[in-house]
């Protein structure tokens, strides 16, 4: 009894859209493993940290205001001569004397100073290495995120690769057992030599063997995914690159672009100007600052004199420049200034050895791709002949001009480079994602449309 059309088409469209029948997305993948890897999580609040660098900076030219107050024990012994003393129901006497003397008292103050900043070379060098500081944070950010993203692919190939190989173990260990079988029946009647027996069940217990370590491999896999990503990956199928990439230009451009764009590179140079700003805080002998001060404040000071109690007390305000110049700091200044050079040249080595290696790197990944690309080529042929042998050797065996050893071994190399070729495919992909991270193209965008190219092969 056949279905209605709608029925067929109603059941057609819930296969299409059940989660078991859907790949594992490569983009949601890393879009999950950003939610919940904890290397990613520690390099996302380290980016956070580093943002706060720029505030850090516009904070230094800003005023500052402060209170101020303290009570303290304190004693009081003043003498004033010669002063001018004028009254007048008693007249002006000129050569007065007054004394004020307080013994054990307490003495309290409060006030508030407002310091502004006007010029200070260190502190303009401090702006500009924090600035320096927020710029690296934003560039080791992209980098994690890069990381992050070839770090999903690999896991996301290892755990297909996986598969594939323990589908391809599946798949030949039934072709074998169903040789084992016919062999062992030709063996009773008579028509197989003893020998095609032994050894298609030796075959067959090795893939056994095979097939177990195949789903141990594939289980930790799906574990490490799983670590990644937050979540069980579940039984879904994985997509495995179907074709090699397209040509990918000249190797001069992609070293071109390296050396302008490499994130690692753009972060090593940032710490060689940060060097440099700390060298240039230290550069001169004397580094004047000045500053806008105003302060308003009120002093108390109360305890027993010679002739009983007294106290005395003063109020202040006060707005005007200030200037500071470090004359001697104990030689801590000359010290720095070694530092400082010191880690200059440092950044600057780092950044020679960086421009070396990622070079070599573009250059190993183009190279990877471009004989990749014909040795994928060459593998497929190879497949293809290998299943084109394959079939031969069955009619082959059933009319007797073949073995069951020819018909093993040609089931073996069959599924041998049907999972040498898928191999090849996905170190191919993994070659085209590491080549854009070196030349600082590998971004979100980037990614996603690699994932949209996988799915649609």
């Amino acid at each position: 009894m056949q279905l209605p059309r709608l029925s067929v088409l109603l059941l057609s469209c819930a296969a299409l859209v059940s989660p078991a029948a859907q790949a594992l997305d490569l983009f949601e993948v890393w879009r999950a493993a950003s939610q919940h890897d904890p290397e990613f999580a520690a390099a996302r609040a380290a980016h956070a940290a580093g943002l706060a660098s720029q505030d850090q900076a516009g904070a230094l030219w800003r005023p500052n205001l402060m209170l101020q107050g303290g009570v303290a024990a304190a004693s009081l012994d003043n003498q004033t001569r010669g002063a001018v003393f004028s009254q007048s129901t008693l007249g002006t006497y000129n050569d007065a004397a007054f004394d004020t003397q307080i013994d054990s008292g307490t003495r309290s103050h409060y006030g508030v100073v407002l310091r502004q900043p006007l010029y200070d070379r260190e502190r303009s060098a401090q702006g500009r290495q924090l600035r320096i500081q927020a710029d690296a944070a934003e560039l080791a950010w992209v980098g994690a995120q890069q990381q992050l993203m070839l770090r999903s692919a690999e896991h996301y190939f290892q755990l297909a690769l996986a598969a594939r190989r323990l589908e391809l173990l599946e798949r030949q260990l039934e072709a074998v057992e169903r040789t084992a079988r016919e062999a062992d029946e030709r063996f009773k009647v008579g028509s197989l030599p003893v020998t095609d027996l032994h050894e298609a069940r030796a075959r067959a217990a090795g893939l056994r063997a095979q097939h177990l370590a195949a789903q141990t491999e594939l289980d930790l896999r799906r574990q490490t995914l799983a670590d990644l990503i937050g979540r069980q990956p579940g039984d879904s199928p994985l997509t495995l690159p179907s074709d090699t990439p397209a040509q990918i230009g000249a190797l001069e451009d992609w070293l071109a672009r390296a050396a302008r764009q490499n994130t690692q590179l753009q972060l090593a140079q940032t710490r060689q100007q940060g060097a440099e700003q700390e060298v240039r805080k230290t550069s001169l002998p004397l580094s004047p600052a000045l500053e806008l001060v105003a302060s308003h404040g009120r002093e108390k000071l109360s305890g027993d004199a010679e002739v009983g109690s007294a106290s005395y007390s003063a109020e202040q305000s006060m707005v005007g420049l200030q200037v500071s110049v470090p004359l001697y700091t104990g030689g801590m200044r000359s010290a720095r200034q070694d530092e400082a050079r010191a880690r200059l040249a440092e950044a600057e080595a780092e950044l020679d050895h960086g421009r070396l290696l990622v070079a070599r790197q573009t250059r190993a990944a183009w190279l990877a791709l471009s004989v990749g690309r014909e040795q994928a080529q060459a593998l497929a042929a190879a497949a293809e002949a290998s299943q084109a042998r394959l079939a031969a050797t069955r009619i082959g065996r059933k009319t007797g001009e073949r073995s069951t050893q020819d018909l093993l071994d040609a089931e073996n190399a069959a599924a041998a480079a049907e999972l040498e070729l898928a191999q090849v495919r996905a170190t191919l992909f993994l070659q085209e994602l590491r080549l854009a991270a070196l030349a600082g193209q590998l971004d979100e965008g980037f990614f996603q449309q690699a994932s949209a190219r996988l799915a649609q092969r």
